[in-house]
């Protein structure tokens, strides 16, 4: 029954767990590719970089050890883990556990630099946004929320805030946010990408690694887990 169970995939070097809604995704993309009227759509190479991209995104998050775990393991160690101030921030999308190397926006209240960087290929990294702090507007919609499931973004973090959080609950990507506001950003300034950033008491730095799920956000300089090696030694 595919709503109540999980199925064991094995692909080169990786072995993981594939949940229902996984399933469903990829029996959505063998009926559009053999749907006469999406053909034109989504011929035979297109759904093979769908589902290469949905392969990379499972494998890359089928071990995701929980944050009291890994502070558990590594509160004491050299790594300099830092601890984002508790009660901040709001968890959205499917995923609510996400992890993976640090990459930063910094904005206020205009969102193109947001875009672009969503825009590129995310190699499960996590796009930390610093919006200031700012609640007049939302700095992530819908629309650049689909652009980092797409682009294979592990998770976004804002300093501030989104909006049409109802759909972004539907995608398949982590996001944590101050809160939802309906507003839209300005697009009068493009921002700053690659710069450290500070906010909850602790400095974003790029190539970093951040590590989020249901009690809270923690940073490391170094990778946490041995998967994590892995991934750090491909890129």
């Amino acid at each position: 029954n595919m709503s109540t169970t999980t199925t064991m995939a094995i692909i080169p070097a990786v072995s993981f767990i594939i949940r229902p809604n996984t399933l469903r995704q990829l029996s959505s993309l063998s009926y559009k590719s053999n749907s006469s009227a999406a053909r034109e759509e989504y011929r035979p190479h297109r759904c093979r970089s769908e589902l290469n991209q949905l392969l990379v995104r499972m494998s890359s998050s089928a071990i995701i050890p929980s944050l009291a775990d890994l502070c558990d393991d590594h509160i004491s160690s050299p790594q300099r883990l830092s601890v984002v101030e508790p009660g901040l921030f709001s968890a959205y999308g499917k995923l609510p556990r996400f992890h993976g190397q640090v990459e930063t926006v910094r904005c206020f209240e205009s969102n193109p630099m947001v875009r672009t960087t969503l825009s590129s290929s995310g190699h499960n990294r996590v796009l930390v946004v610093d919006g200031g702090g700012s609640k007049r507007v939302a700095i992530l919609g819908d629309q650049i929320a689909k652009l980092a499931v797409d682009n294979s973004w592990s998770g976004v973090i804002v300093n501030g805030c989104i909006r049409d959080s109802a759909i972004i609950n539907e995608l398949d990507v982590g996001v944590k946010a101050l809160g939802t506001h309906p507003v839209k950003s300005l697009k009068t300034y493009p921002g700053e990408r690659g710069v450290a950033v500070n906010f909850g008491g602790v400095e974003f730095v790029p190539g970093q690694w951040v590590y989020s799920d249901e009690d809270g956000i923690i940073v490391s300089d170094e990778p946490l887990h041995e998967n994590d090696e892995k991934d750090k030694s491909k890129l």
